[in-house]
């Protein structure tokens, strides 16, 4: 096991509503994890909040850093707190906030942008090289009793928006993101890759985009199952090996029962990939959402020749509010995603980390703080 070395914070530690220390869920070091104090500044910025935290939910970059210590490029390097996708109350307010106010329930959006560079005026500030977002070493997450936040980022909750459901909105986000950048719309028929958390709630963003028709295909025959509960047209068992590829390829057009328009590939394997490629149509548009080959060998050349459309996704950006609306209007609705739920103790920090690594029937797993 490897193991980090907790660093002696020098702060004042912020006290929780019981008059105890603020705690939070550190990765420790491999399968480690331990509920212990953390330490936040003792005065506010003039544009910050502090944020009595409710709701929290795990995503799949969680995991990675609590089995591996590391997710893609980022490597957990010293104790780290874990956790962003989150909302929660306002408890205290900087002098210069005006969107929000003490008491008002709030979803975080967890990147903090440094509003100065090129990316960030032009308006990605998703891309920002500087961007600080929670959980992304070395930035501290959000399973914490309080968090600091500027108050920009914080997002408030419509009175028939619950805590757990303004959490969705982080994932959801991607999913928008995603359609957004393939420009999905009411002529548009989506075949998206990867039933997982983001998948299920790309699915959801594109039947609210007017896609009228969504196919969804996974390994796993139980993800399919929530799939179709959700609204999706068809769905495909694909397997695992790259010699399936060409008669995957045709289930999933016979499946759609048109051309496909755009693929979402919220997977991000070589195979998927290539299958995107090859399923989508002439001139259509392939959106990368998945990040699980760092490389990857693919048929560039034909999909050239086909003049199919590559696109990146990485985060979102502006999303939050549109979220919002999809959730209190009905459009979307992300309570079925929610499968599990947990309290926030050193029993429970592990045992819901351990329940959303293995998969099986879990999507969402979610703590109530």
């Amino acid at each position: 096991m490897v193991l980090l070395k907790q660093p002696e914070g020098n702060e004042a530690s912020v006290l929780n509503g019981s008059g105890g220390q603020n705690m939070a869920a550190w990765v420790c070091g491999k399968n480690d994890l331990k509920v212990q104090p953390y330490n936040l500044p003792p005065v506010l910025g003039d544009h910050e909040v502090k944020v009595g935290i409710k709701a929290v939910g795990i995503c799949g970059s969680d995991v990675h850093y609590y089995r591996h210590l590391q997710c893609g490029d980022f490597i957990v390097k010293e104790p780290m707190v874990i956790g962003h996708e989150c909302a929660g109350t306002i408890e205290e307010v900087g002098k210069a906030v005006k969107n929000v106010a003490v008491g008002d329930r709030v979803a975080l959006e967890p990147g903090i942008a440094c509003n100065k560079c090129k990316l960030c005026k032009q308006g990605f500030y998703n891309l920002c090289p500087d961007m600080e977002f929670f959980a992304t070493p070395p930035v501290h997450g959000s399973l914490a009793n309080h968090v600091i936040h500027p108050a920009d980022m914080c997002f408030k909750l419509p009175e028939n928006v619950s805590l757990e459901e303004g959490a969705m909105c982080e994932p959801l986000s991607v999913g928008v993101h995603a359609c957004q950048r393939a420009t999905v719309g009411p002529t548009t028929k989506v075949l998206i890759l990867g039933a997982g958390p983001i998948g299920l709630v790309t699915l959801l963003a594109a039947h609210a985009f007017g896609s009228p028709t969504v196919v969804i295909a996974d390994i796993s025959p139980e993800r399919l199952k929530v799939a179709k509960e959700l609204g999706a047209n068809a769905t495909v068992v694909l397997s695992t090996s790259d010699n399936e590829v060409e008669s995957e390829v045709l289930a999933l057009q016979k499946a759609m029962g048109a051309d496909i328009d755009v693929t979402i590939d919220c997977v991000g394997f070589t195979k998927s990939m290539k299958t995107a490629l090859k399923a989508t149509r002439a001139g259509g548009r392939v959106c990368l959402v998945g990040m699980g080959h760092n490389e990857m060998t693919l048929p560039l050349t034909p999909a050239a020749a086909r003049e199919v459309d590559i696109l990146g996704v990485f985060r979102y950006r502006n999303t939050y509010p549109l979220c919002l609306d999809l959730i209190s209007s009905g459009r979307v609705n992300v309570k079925p995603l929610i499968t599990h739920r947990f309290g926030f103790n050193q029993k429970d920090v592990v045992d819901a980390f351990e329940t959303s690594a293995k998969g099986g029937s879990s999507i969402k797993v979610m703590f109530n703080l």
